[in-house]
């Protein structure tokens, strides 16, 4: 893989994955199982999984108990971020954040023109920080859940990725923010 300094030592995050759906249970959330089984596969360790109605008050009390748990760093949101009547998850999570990464917007965005087209600009992927943890928000389908993944946060997560990544920098964001 590019960018990956094999000499270093792999950090291993503590992860939680929350799909958004008011249609999707265990067995039809693939977006949700492609996340698990790439960072799984990664090496990080799954702390927490579930499934939450398209609603604010749902999304955000899950998301305040993972940003309060110190075991889990990254929470992973799938669906919710498109323009539907209940496309609710950048209303849920940016009153959560303390700082945006406009960063993974645009790369997210530049990705998924290369698989889904024009239909990119619909898409309201985003992720930022809140508490000690980072959340990223990507669109609900399992195509796109690949394009988060695969070449973006595979390496975003990978602490011997360089310049830099963010498993990499939280023990420095730790000590700023404590």
């Amino acid at each position: 893989m590019a960018g990956i300094n094999e000499s270093l030592t792999f950090y291993p995050l503590g992860v939680a994955v929350l799909t958004i759906s008011d249609t999707r249970n265990e067995e039809t959330d693939t977006s949700g199982a492609l996340l698990v089984e790439r960072l799984t596969g990664a090496g990080h360790n799954l702390r927490d999984r579930a499934i939450v109605r398209d609603d604010v008050d749902a999304i955000q009390a899950v998301l305040q108990r993972w940003i309060a748990n110190p075991e889990i760093e990254i929470i992973l949101t799938t669906g919710g971020t498109g323009f539907s009547p209940r496309d609710n998850t950048p209303e849920a999570v940016k009153p959560l954040l303390r700082r945006e990464m406009d960063g993974f917007a645009i790369a997210f965005q530049q990705k998924s023109l290369q698989t889904v087209g024009v239909a990119a600009m619909q898409s309201r992927a985003f992720a930022g920080q809140a508490g000690d943890c980072f959340i990223f928000c990507v669109p609900g389908s399992t195509g796109a859940c690949r394009d988060a993944w695969d070449g973006l946060l595979e390496l975003e997560f990978d602490s011997r990725h360089k310049p830099c990544s963010i498993a990499g920098a939280l023990p420095r964001l730790r000590d700023v923010c404590s």
